[in-house]
């Protein structure tokens, strides 16, 4: 919490104080990532004497030639943005992305006139009796009837409602004393009743 003083002529004296203590206080350099101090702090009694410059320094080695690769974790992280590209897949431009979904939506809007103007249009039930043809699996086609009892009265298509079912022997039931065998009577579906669009 920042405390305020009271009177107003201190605060820019305050202000002033805060910026030359940032500008002078943070002017010091810090130590590469890379290199390390060559010789650790003494510690304890140290004599004042003179002090010779190093050998091997000069003011040409001060400023290297070239600069190294420095393995810090900022230097990483770039490298890892500089192969960002070539992981990840291209990104659209705004604009075609903006196209894209204006193509899904207008044929959305598309599919749902499609979907209102049949519900739209009103239905009707026709009656009727159309034979359901048996299907390659056994069961009995009602679509189909539904549809052919439909078409018959000037729609596209149908839905049954009502369905009949009727035995339909051969003749050779109808001997007196005959075994009725499996093969002798099969069951018949009937659409008698449609909802027509």
């Amino acid at each position: 919490m920042m405390v305020r003083s009271g009177n107003p002529a201190a605060r820019p004296g305050m202000l002033v104080c805060t910026v030359l203590a940032v500008l002078f206080g943070s002017a010091g350099t810090g130590w590469p990532q890379s290199a390390a101090p060559t010789a650790p702090p003494q510690l304890g009694v140290q004599q004042q004497g003179p002090q010779a410059p190093p050998p091997n320094a000069s003011p040409a080695q001060a400023v290297p030639a070239a600069r190294e690769e420095n393995p810090g974790l900022i230097n990483e992280m770039g490298k890892l943005f500089d192969r960002l590209p070539s992981i990840l897949p291209p990104l659209k431009s705004p604009g075609e992305t903006i196209d894209e979904l204006n193509a899904k939506a207008r044929d959305a809007a598309k599919d749902a006139g499609d979907a209102l103007s049949r519900l739209a249009k009103p239905a009707s039930m026709v009656s009727g009796r159309v034979a359901c043809p048996v299907s390659p699996n056994g069961a009995p086609d009602c679509k189909q009837a539904a549809d052919t009892l439909c078409q018959g009265k000037g729609y596209k298509e149908g839905k049954s409602l009502n369905l009949d079912s009727a035995e339909k022997c051969s003749v050779k039931v109808l001997i007196p004393g005959r075994q009725r065998k499996p093969g002798d009577c099969r069951t018949d579906t009937f659409v008698t009743t449609a909802l027509c669009q």
